[in-house]
């Protein structure tokens, strides 16, 4: 078998846009889901307020319980029939970002659970509402610790994002797939692709990790 990566590499225009793509919708999906996932866990916090409670935990286990490729296809085939049009990046972006988020809420739950209760009790001996508490005191504690999980999240992320080619996005997956369609070299062609996210990936652990080691140096994280 001889592999011939010529096709591929004459398109590299297409490919280089389309990874520009990619991180555009990823870049997105990460901050929807940070802000959904940030509201979601919070109000998983305290089950004696029900109604938010229960609300929050509905849209965990709808979320959570089924798959990702589904839900985007909802997103893109299904709110039409509600005369809902959203553009197709739109729809990725929603798609990619409300599922990431409930798993981000329970990065954002657990981290600001394992913030000491001292340190809200002490805030409220000194005036500050239990509001005022978590957003000056709780909360910052629990956005350093959640840096570790939030990258293995975006990580997921990265990767999950190949399956807006079906959403007829022109991300890297998709303009690799009319690189297939004209030479028929698919194997090729997908090796490209995968090294693409591979470097995508390393790229982002790499400045995880810096991020972290940075805290880490500052004392922020023990």
């Amino acid at each position: 078998m001889n592999l011939d990566f010529s096709p591929v590499l004459a398109g590299w225009e297409p490919l280089l846009r389309g990874t520009l793509v990619t991180i555009e919708v990823t870049a997105g999906a990460l901050l929807l889901s940070c802000c959904v996932g940030l509201l979601i866990g919070i109000g998983r916090l305290n089950p004696e307020r029900k109604f938010i409670y229960m609300l929050c935990s509905t849209y965990l286990t709808i979320f959570r319980g089924t798959p990702l490729l589904v839900q985007l296809f909802i997103w893109f085939f299904g709110l039409p029939q509600f005369g809902i049009l959203l553009p197709a990046y739109m729809c990725g972006v929603l798609g990619l970002g409300m599922y990431s988020a409930s798993y981000v809420s329970e990065v954002v739950r657990g981290s600001i659970q394992s913030v000491d209760k001292g340190q809200g009790e002490a805030a409220r001996s000194l005036g500050m509402s239990a509001r005022q508490a978590m957003r000056k005191i709780i909360l910052p504690q629990a956005l350093v610790r959640m840096i570790p999980p939030l990258g293995n999240e975006f990580i997921a992320l990265i990767k999950n994002s190949a399956l807006v080619s079906l959403l007829t996005i022109h991300d890297v997956m998709h303009e690799g797939q009319k690189i297939i369609s004209v030479s028929y070299r698919s194997l090729e062609t997908y090796l490209v692709i995968a090294l693409i996210y591979l470097v995508l990936t390393a790229t982002a652990m790499f400045i995880l990790r810096k991020v972290e080691n940075s805290l880490k140096a500052g004392g922020m994280v023990q």
